[in-house]
């Protein structure tokens, strides 16, 4: 079976940044009357929970493909649970209806890269383009979600980058499928990189659009 290729998706993260202003470094200075620290320590909050989103989908990966039902059980609990935890973060600015939805869309996104890996283990390429179709859908309907809520987070750039996560996500389940473990490791890192890029950008323009609630501590 050839190897699934992704939409190429893969430029818009960086153009869109560039357009639309978003930082592109782990270190761009945020809204200037958010204090600095404040910042960093949503950031590093942010990033522990995103790098756990990758981390525990691709246990549950490694264990599908290695028939390996203990494991797998256990990652995807630790997945939903990730996910909760992620829309939980935004409750403090948005209120709980707006996690519920955040918690619902994540649990979209995780459902369809589920469902690739899934198609990818019975070689059903129409179930694999169902399940990108789904992906690429989710990716837009989060990133609208998002925009709407924080002007900072324009929706264009939001999708480039969520595209490109879903495309490591496709990327990664290929390489295990294939046993090309050299390449999945690349692919690992890269996507890692990607999810400290996102929750980045996310902790920013949350800080610009609450900049009150990020000031000096007493």
């Amino acid at each position: 079976m050839s190897r699934y290729k992704f939409p190429s998706l893969l430029g818009i993260p960086v153009l869109a940044l560039l357009a639309f202003g978003l930082p592109l470094r782990s270190d761009a200075a945020p809204a200037a009357s958010a204090n600095r620290v404040a910042v960093l320590e949503t950031k590093m909050a942010l990033r522990d929970l995103w790098v756990e989103h990758v981390f525990w989908i691709r246990n549950y990966v490694l264990a599908t493909h290695s028939h390996d039902p203990v494991q797998g059980k256990i990652a995807e609990q630790e997945v939903v649970a990730n996910a909760k935890a992620l829309a939980g973060t935004i409750t403090p600015f948005y209120g709980p209806a707006a996690s519920d939805s955040l918690f619902n869309l994540l649990a979209g996104h995780w459902s369809a890269v589920r469902d690739y890996d899934t198609a990818t283990r019975k070689k059903s390429r129409p179930a694999q383009d169902e399940a990108v179709a789904q992906i690429i859908g989710n990716a837009r309907e989060i990133a609208k979600f998002l925009s709407s809520a924080n002007p900072n987070l324009p929706e264009d750039a939001v999708f480039g980058l969520l595209s490109s996560h879903g495309g490591h996500h496709v990327a990664q389940i290929n390489e295990v499928a294939s046993r090309d473990f050299t390449s999945e490791a690349k692919t690992w890192h890269a996507m890692r990189s990607h999810m400290l890029m996102i929750s980045d950008a996310i902790a920013d323009g949350i800080a610009k659009q609450f900049p009150d609630r990020f000031q000096d501590r007493p």
